[in-house]
């Protein structure tokens, strides 16, 4: 059976190029390195990001770098098809989890990467047309010939998640989570994780980061107060509040930091040692709801 023992803390890798941050080899290189000594391994991508450039940019560090590959673990995604001059032959943004296309994605993510072998591969939106008897039987030539060692969904309904589990097994499942966002803490995904024993991935863990801004907005007004009253407390700041809330439920999710800024990883790892009492952890989501739970 995989083992999902994931780093506690997940480096999203969308903004490190074309789609924010530019990074030079040189800055990347030194970017994963010191993500890797503060302990976190896993990276996650998407063949999408920086419009199919981002898993080639990685994959050049470690053409540079091959000790590197030992060392980290690739969850990367696919089953989007964006209109992209990179790909001509997309002609409307749509979604796809045919074998042809899952199959055409893993290769070209491995190639791209410069891996023998992706830890974790997601289909990243649910494909409506999606038949999950061929999913099943892609996943399991997938793992057969060692280019994938397990599966995992993002942006599913429990419906959806239940559906294709029932054929293959699933190890993740990664969706948007924040205290701005919090339809997974009421939709049944998180319960359904917990029973399926699916790890739980959040994605923009702190809402887009509007709330760091001088937004006027009455919710980010609220939740700053809290958090900044909480921060005191706890010697953090709002966005390690942010985090800590997030790991505070039983389903054990693990947030998917997007910086580019390594200071906000090392913040983001002190976030790991807080510890909310249950009625914090309701404090800050009455602030996000703007009235008492019910």
């Amino acid at each position: 059976m995989y083992s999902t023992k994931f780093s506690p803390l997940i480096i999203g890798t969308m903004r490190l190029g074309e789609w924010g941050a530019n990074m030079r080899a040189e800055e990347l290189e030194h970017f994963i390195d010191q993500c890797l000594e503060m302990g976190f391994i896993d990276f996650d991508h998407a063949d999408i990001y920086g419009h199919y450039t981002e898993e080639g940019n990685f994959g050049r560090v470690l053409k540079r770098r091959p000790d590197l590959k030992k060392k980290l673990r690739i969850t990367t995604k696919c089953g989007i098809k964006l209109v992209t001059e990179r790909r001509p032959d997309h002609t409307l943004k749509s979604y796809d989890s045919t074998p042809a296309h899952i199959l055409t994605s893993v290769d070209n993510s491995l190639k791209e990467l410069g891996i023998e072998q992706i830890e974790v591969l997601l289909l990243h939106r649910p494909d409506y047309l999606m038949n999950v008897e061929e999913i099943a039987e892609t996943f399991d030539r997938l793992r057969s010939s060692g280019k994938v060692q397990a599966f995992g969904v993002s942006n599913f309904t429990p419906a959806q998640v239940e559906l294709l589990h029932s054929h293959t097994p699933l190890v993740t499942h990664q969706v948007e989570i924040s205290l701005m966002h919090r339809n997974a803490l009421e939709n049944g995904i998180l319960e359904q994780c917990q029973r399926l024993r699916i790890v739980p991935t959040a994605w923009s863990p702190f809402g887009g980061g509007a709330i760091f801004s001088d937004s006027q907005e009455a919710q980010h007004i609220r939740i700053k107060a809290v958090a900044t009253k909480l921060g005191e407390k706890y010697n953090v700041g709002v966005d390690q509040v942010l985090l800590a809330w997030i790991l505070k439920h039983p389903a054990g999710i693990l947030p998917v930091v997007g910086s580019s800024k390594i200071e906000r990883i090392k913040r983001a790892k002190a976030a790991l040692e807080v510890r909310f009492s249950h009625e914090e952890w309701y404090e800050l989501l009455e602030a996000a709801v703007g009235e008492e739970v019910p």
